[in-house]
């Protein structure tokens, strides 16, 4: 492995040293796709991947081939519900100990998704499946948010992505190092990369829709997602390949055919025009929607499942996905060229005004996880799981017009300007070890893991504009690191007690240590020139070892330990209590006690009612209290320093910043099942989720030491220089600043038939989610004495409130008949608020928002058996080629401050489509898929 990264570094190396000795056009560097970034060095890192992946393979044909000389009874895993009549027959593991527990005697809502609803689909992200099969979940697929492009975070019940906890075969899953730190869903959250998860080496996933932190810890607010790795036991495999591609008509983006020109020749301005020198022109189009051809993504994966012994098991899957990039932008219809002698340049007319990339980064993954078990002695079982995975990631930053007035490019370096690109490259490894049994009547399971998460960035086609025409053009822009290593003791048994049907007792210790750091870049990332302008990278600035006089640059690490009991009891054959309770001491903020109870009564054969009562928290990340960067930001003309700040940064301090609470929540869920009826299965859970000390990111807060300057600004100015931080134009920091609350309510409804000598399985669900912002918490320290202080403005409110669907409904029919099969899934996605700031001045009640209306995106395939061993199978994602609400332009609306027009942004016309779309905005994906089975 060690000479594997080493290959890795020598691949990124190439590229640092290639770009940095170019001194032509940028063009001269672009691959045939067009694409910018690594150019012909791409293709080393991708020989490196691909032997990767061929090791991964031979290893696994390697193990196969020794383990098929073996003559082994085959063991059965855990039962599926695809193997029985009724779903509400399936064991399930999530949300309780004991392990005869199934889907219908829970006392809390569960959902199970199998391995088979997995794998009938054309995408192959694990995150873009759940989006599809969960009403509860929810994916946006922003854009043009630096790491968040690559590394995307999903929600549940509507809350932050940080406030769900991620599972693999019961144990955590650690968290990504990134921060998403830009205006994306989950803004200000590091959580779990479920996409690092593939698909096609899960058994069959569990989400427990519930508060859970008395039983699993801290996370587990919104619920649990637990995803259960393959253990078949005997020797089978299968070898996938799905190739696919948008091919889209991009709904009302029209064909651009030219600028429109007056008498003399001259492009006409339009209305938002600010200036000569700045307009926005207008265009004339072909009238029929831009086609699209693009994000060709080729998926190889090869899961391998082998006996070790009579009962052991060994499964190796390997996956490697290549994604092309997709581009939804609109044409640019700003002036990019300083005019000459007041006309304009002549390459307004020729140039490329598809000058942005907006849509999906482009990415090449490499996934391997392996899951093993196998008897030592009678009753004593040895396990491990883990895996090993690295993605390579480019994505792009705005455009940088060669116009003088945009103040950010260097035309002797870019005479046509630029559009710098943000390369990832994310390592993450992991793996768990333990041994389970029984002694004395008590099952036990000792475990210990470790993971580690790290991404580089490396800046491309871009330049440091204050080190003027002698600046480089690429960048080491840093790294982000995060490690989690924890140990694990459960213990469970059953204990006869008189008046009880059954009594089971379960309790346990845990120890997690983890860390984070960031590692500066190179100088010429941060640093500022003699040339003026902005400093640093232009798209993304590296990460400097020091700001405001500390390092920010040290390693930062935590321990806590903490204790559970749960304990489950059926009073009677109808009537089941659950209670749970768990103490958690952090190294860092203190102790927490949580608890839980549960109930379900069955009041008639068939149909049962059940409710739950929970305290949560979740412990500030250690990305949310020492994360740092700086930035220079070109407001209204003005070069501002901005700067992110840990908590315990002197600036922070200054401005009121104090260490960090946990989030602290109860809450509350009651509903029914009923299963009454053989092969029908439904579940209807109302709940409400009350969370206190919500952390949050504050906004900008920026000094304004103009002469005579009054109100907020005027106060941060005098604060910062009070406090020696004179240069310091701009702050923002972490802090426990609202209570909100969350009402909905979950349905979700199973049905299989017989139908045609063939089985038809039909479901239903049904999610509606409502958060309410309670109350917003004072302004710490000398900031709450500043006038008009907008610590947490409307846009982030509305972000929490109305930035997810506020309805979701999901139905889906899978048909099956002896070689044939068909699935048909279709999806409503409720109506969603993209909140922008405000146009125009301050007051002018004028507003750069877009409500997104509901649309429904359908999915079908097609598939067909060949002698049981081969599939073949076609379809589409959305396959009526929809596309969320497009961005308004033009007039925005009139003043309520002096009666003028406010326009909506200009980046509004090559940004058309908003991140906050929680089906993303590609269009038609068609594919198909083959599989071998062995």
């Amino acid at each position: 492995m060690s000479d594997l990264l080493h290959d890795r570094y020598t691949a990124r190396d190439c590229v640092v040293r290639q770009q940095f000795t170019v001194a032509t056009t940028p063009a001269a560097m672009l691959p045939d796709d067009g694409w910018p970034g690594a150019g012909p060095c791409r293709e080393k890192a991708m020989t490196i991947l691909k032997a990767a992946l061929a090791a991964s393979v031979s290893l696994a044909a390697f193990v196969s081939a020794t383990a098929a000389a073996q003559e082994t009874a085959i063991a059965p895993g855990v039962a599926d519900s695809e193997g029985s009549d009724s779903p509400s027959e399936t064991i399930i593991v999530t949300g309780t100990r004991r392990t005869d527990r199934t889907v219908a005697d829970s006392p809390v809502p569960v959902d199970v998704i199998t391995a088979a609803a997995l794998q009938t689909n054309g995408y192959t992200e694990t995150n873009k499946l759940l989006n599809t099969l969960v009403p509860s979940f929810n994916f946006p697929q922003p854009s043009i948010t630096d790491g968040t492009d690559t590394v995307r975070p999903a929600t549940l019940r509507g809350l932050s992505p940080d406030q769900t906890l991620v599972l693999i075969n019961g144990k955590r899953r650690h968290t990504t190092a990134l921060l998403n730190i830009n205006g994306s869903v989950g803004r200000g959250s590091s959580a779990v990369d479920i996409n690092l998860i593939p698909s096609i080496a899960l058994g069959r996933v569990e989400v427990l829709r519930d508060g859970a932190a008395a039983q699993y810890g801290s996370d587990a607010i919104a619920g649990v997602i637990n995803f259960q790795l393959a253990n078949k036991r005997d020797f089978s495999g299968r070898a996938t390949i799905t190739y696919g591609r948008y091919e889209s008509h991009v709904n009302g983006i029209e064909g651009f055919t030219g600028l429109a020109v007056n008498g003399a020749g001259q492009p006409t301005l339009a209305p938002e025009a600010t200036s000569l020198t700045n307009g926005v022109f207008n265009t004339t189009t072909t009238g029929k929607d831009r086609h699209v051809d693009d994000g060709r993504t080729v998926t190889v994966a090869g899961p391998v499942g082998l006996p070790i012994g009579e009962e052991g098991y060994l499964d190796v899957s390997a996956e490697y996905q290549d994604r092309n990039p997709t581009n939804r932008t609109g044409y640019d219809p700003r002036q990019q060229y300083d005019r000459i002698g007041g006309l304009v340049d002549s390459r307004e007319f020729t140039v490329n005004r598809l000058n942005h990339l907006y849509g999906d980064a482009d990415t090449k993954d490499m996934k391997l996880f392996v899951n093993a078990g196998a008897p030592i002695t009678d009753g004593i079982e040895l396990y491990a799981f883990g895996s090993y995975n690295f993605r390579d990631g480019a994505s792009a930053a705005f455009f940088r017009r060669p116009l003088a007035a945009d103040g950010r490019n260097i035309a002797a370096i870019y005479p046509d300007g630029f559009l710098p690109v943000i390369n990832t490259a994310l390592y993450d490894i992991s793996g768990n070890a333990g041994v389970r049994g029984e002694v004395g009547g008590w099952n036990y399971d000792l475990s210990g893991g470790a993971a580690r998460n790290r991404i580089d960035f490396f800046i491309s086609d871009t330049l440091n504009r204050s080190f003027g025409p002698t600046s480089p053009q690429a960048f080491d822009a840093g790294q982000l690191q995060y490690s989690q290593t924890t140990a694990n003791l459960d213990v469970n048994r059953e204990i006869a007690v008189g008046f009880l049907s059954k009594f089971s007792v379960a309790g346990g210790l845990e120890y997690r240590r983890e860390t984070f750091q960031i590692k500066a870049g190179t100088p010429g990332s941060y640093a500022g020139g003699t040339f003026g302008g902005a400093s640093g990278a232009q798209g993304f600035p590296g990460f400097a070892p020091v700001i405001g006089g500390q390092r920010v640059d040290q390693l930062r690490s935590r321990d806590n330990v903490s204790a559970y009991v749960e304990l489950d009891a059926d009073v009677s054959d109808r009537f089941n209590v659950q209670l749970a309770g768990r103490y958690e001491d952090y190294s860092d903020f203190g102790s927490d006690f949580n608890g839980k109870a549960a109930a379900r009564l069955e009041l008639v054969k068939g149909f049962a009612i059940r409710g739950a009562a929970s305290t949560g928290f979740r412990a500030p990340s250690l990305q949310q209290q020492f994360y740092a960067a700086q930035a220079t930001n070109n407001v209204n003309g003005v070069l501002l320093e901005t700067v992110t700040l840990p908590v315990d940064n002197p600036i922070a301090t200054a401005l009121g910043a104090t260490a960090l609470d946990p989030e602290t929540s109860v809450s509350y869920s009651a509903g029914f099942v009923f299963d009454a009826v053989s092969r029908l299965n439904v579940t209807v859970d109302v709940y409400q989720v009350s969370i206190d000390d919500r952390i949050v990111v504050t906004e900008n807060l920026t000094a304004n030491r103009a002469a005579g300057a009054t109100g907020a600004g005027a106060a941060i100015a005098r604060i910062l220089d009070g406090a020696g931080f004179n240069n310091t134009n701009a702050a923002r920091f972490f802090v426990n600043g609202l209570d909100t609350r969350t009402r909905g309510l979950d349905a979700v409804g199973t049905y299989r038939i017989d139908v045609a000598e063939g089985r038809l399985n039909l479901t239903a669900g049904f999610n509606y989610n409502k958060t309410k912002v309670k109350k917003v918490l004072a302004a710490p320290g000398p900031l709450a004495n500043v006038p008009g202080i907008i610590l947490f403005g409307r846009q982030e409110r509305l972000r929490l409130t109305d930035g997810q669907p506020r309805t979701k409904v999901n139905f889906s029919a899978d048909f099956d008949r002896d070689w044939l099969g068909i699935t048909a899934r279709t999806t409503r996605y409720g109506k969603v608020l993209a909140a922008g700031g405000e146009l125009g001045p301050s007051g002018s009640g004028v507003f750069n928002d877009l409500e997104l209306k509901a649309k429904w995106v359908t999915d079908f395939e097609l598939r067909a058996t060949l002698n049981e061993k081969y599939e073949l199978a076609i379809g589409a994602n959305n396959v009526f080629d929809v596309y969320p609400t497009k961005v308004p332009t033009g007039l925005a609306g009139v003043s309520a401050t002096n009666g003028a027009n406010v326009y909506f942004p200009s980046t509004n016309y090559v940004a058309p489509w908003s991140a906050f779309s929680p089906f993303g905005f590609n269009g038609r994906y068609l594919y198909a898929r083959a599989t071998a089975r062995f």
